[in-house]
């Protein structure tokens, strides 16, 4: 008798081969379910996206379009939860966190539910997840989406503790070994420049600029500009590649540490007019130009 065929037959439920093929089903449903770029639509988008994967300790407050409590977002709150709501003076002061413990696939409607718990919490309290459902508001629909708000960097997380409250040691511990970890930053600011982020990291310091354009314009744009010798912030400085997360690109310079922050807002206001030049070309790319784009590609990584 001829033996029976196991082709089609799958794995056995429970075996190892069963749950990788599960594991792969979860993995591709999830990246199936995340938003490629979720703060499409808000002149904030490319700061928010700064705040949200790489600048240690900033606050601002968000341009809410109805009247009630103000929210303030912050880079990371105490124990990276999504919201708290605290006593400062005699008011209640809302805040939402935007580096997290735990994140979802749709970090904007997260955000608008972590607002919205925010403006009704009671002083003390705090959200460790935000879980949107589907009644939220999203976010776009709670901000005004023209606006960029005044950003305040720091350098510190003293902010986490309101003034003229004495905390135990241990609370007093975390704030002192967070800020030991913390390393100096800067937004750069001057004409042409938005959303181009400075860090002192010790051997050197590093600038990464958060652009809106699509991903392949941009890139062949930074292509022309490298081909033509100016893919650069001038002296002291050296581009070192690019990520991408939320569905931009953010070029990253190195650059000498010795600097200080403000004296590269020139230089990279340069460098932005060479890049929007390039951005305004829409001819094929050249031989040269292409090589450099193949070039500038190998030293891409994705973050999220």
């Amino acid at each position: 008798m001829a033996k029976k065929s196991k082709r089609n037959s799958g794995p056995k439920p429970g075996s190892n081969r069963a749950a990788k093929l599960e594991q792969r089903r979860l993995a591709r449903e999830a990246e199936a379910a995340t938003v490629t770029r979720p703060f499409e639509g808000l002149a904030l988008e490319c700061d928010l996206v700064a705040l949200r994967e790489f600048v240690p300790s900033a606050v601002f407050t968000l341009p809410l379009t109805t009247p009630g409590r103000a929210v303030r977002a912050a880079t990371v709150l105490p124990g990276a939860v999504a919201a708290l709501a605290r006593e400062e003076g005699d008011e209640t002061t809302a805040y939402v966190g935007l580096q997290l413990a735990a994140a979802g696939p749709d970090p904007a409607a997260e955000l608008g539910a972590a607002i919205a718990w925010a403006r009704e919490a009671e002083a003390g309290s705090s959200l460790a997840v935000a879980e949107p459902g589907p009644d939220e508001p999203h976010l776009h629909d709670l901000i005004d989406v023209d606006v960029v708000p005044e950003i305040t960097v720091h350098q510190d997380f003293d902010w986490w503790i309101p003034e003229g409250v004495e905390v135990s040691p241990d609370v007093a511990h975390t704030v002192k070994h967070a800020n030991d970890a913390i390393m100096p930053s800067a937004r750069l600011e001057g004409e042409g420049v938005v959303a181009a982020w400075w860090v002192d990291a010790g051997e050197k310091a590093h600038l990464r600029w958060v652009r809106p354009e699509d991903e392949d314009t941009l890139m062949s744009a930074l292509s022309r500009v490298h081909a033509a010798g100016g893919l650069h912030l001038g002296e002291g400085s050296r581009f070192a590649g690019s990520f991408r997360t939320h569905g931009l690109l953010v070029p990253v310079f190195d650059l000498d540490p010795e600097r200080h922050p403000n004296e590269w807002v020139g230089p990279t206001a340069e460098f932005g007019a060479r890049l929007d030049e390039a951005l305004a070309v829409d001819a094929p790319l050249t031989a040269a130009e292409r090589r450099s784009r193949d070039g500038l590609r190998s030293r891409q990584v994705t973050l999220r």
